[in-house]
């Protein structure tokens, strides 16, 4: 009797086990779910084009999809290179002229050409397809000043820059494409030194009338509704922004479904689009996720609901 008993409790801690051993087996060889990771720069336009990708993503894929939102700086472009995120939404003219030091130039196909050429070889990542809008760089004054100072273009700013002050974004103020160059082509010297401002604190400082000039974004949604005029470029010294999706190209050979899925947006969005999506985040206080989920659903029909972002 002891003997059976011994015998039955060894042979319940062999097959118990055995047990354990099969499950972590099996945990081992079960299929990792897939994942990528998405990044937005630190404004509204981006956080939405973020949301609407990630969106898109899961509601026709099975990849989760996490977010880094809001990164300031060039830190998406950085972390797309260090394989800390996978995809993010990048403007042509500065990723041409200020990430890989190209003098800026106006034609919008060569600049894509170029960076569709070069991207693969300097940091494994390809451009998609364009979004369809253009974001350029905006230099934005109040309209009373406008009418009053009888600004239109750039180069009437530069004749009246000295009575007037200025607020830019860090990168702006400093990039190759942003203010030197354009203090040189145009001749414009203001009464003080710009003051850098937090790009959300732009349109409030120049309301407040803190600042006479700022540079925003062709697509701010805050442009038309605060009455604000947007100073032609009359010697085209921007070159073009065209909004575009770009991808790690391991990521892309991992997950080929990601191809296809992506390009369905390009061309989709209008300028007028973009402009009326930062309006609804910036002025009506809308949720980004859930107007970048309006869009899809009008303009591509994904109703399947994302996970919401963290």
């Amino acid at each position: 009797m002891t003997s059976l008993m011994k015998i039955s409790k060894y042979d319940f801690f062999f097959y118990s086990c055995s047990l354990l051993c099969l499950l972590a087996a099996a945990g081992c060889t079960s299929k990792p779910q897939k994942q990528v990771v998405i990044c937005s720069k630190d404004f509204t336009e981006q956080v939405i084009l973020a949301e609407m990708l990630a969106r898109h993503i899961e509601a026709k894929t099975d990849i989760k999809v996490e977010r880094e939102l809001n990164l300031g700086g060039s830190l998406c472009h950085q972390s797309l290179t260090t394989g800390k995120i996978d995809l993010y939404v990048e403007y042509t003219g500065t990723a041409y002229a200020n990430l890989l030091k190209q003098k800026p130039i106006s034609d919008p196909k060569k600049v894509l050409d170029y960076l569709k050429q070069e991207y693969p070889k300097q940091f494994k990542a390809e451009w998609m397809e364009p979004l369809g809008f253009d974001n350029s760089f905006a230099i934005i004054v109040r309209g009373d000043d406008a009418k009053k100072l009888n600004l239109q273009t750039l180069s009437q700013l530069g004749k009246a820059a000295p009575k007037l002050r200025a607020g830019f974004g860090p990168e702006f103020k400093d990039r190759e494409d942003g203010f030197p160059g354009l203090a040189k082509t145009y001749g414009i010297n203001f009464a003080d030194e710009p003051k850098e401002l937090l790009l959300g604190l732009l349109y409030q400082a120049l309301e407040q009338k803190e600042v006479d000039v700022i540079a925003g974004n062709t697509t701010d949604g805050l442009i038309q509704s605060l009455g604000l005029v947007v100073l032609k470029d009359d010697k085209k010294y921007f070159p073009p922004y065209q909004a575009v999706p770009v991808v790690r190209s391991q990521v892309l050979e991992q997950h080929p479904e990601l191809r296809p899925v992506i390009a369905e947006l390009g061309g989709k969005i209008s300028e007028k689009d973009m402009r009326q999506m930062n309006y609804q985040v910036d002025k009506q206080q809308q949720e980004a996720g859930q107007v970048a989920q309006q869009f899809l659903l009008q303009k591509l029909g994904d109703a399947k609901p994302a996970s919401p972002a963290k």
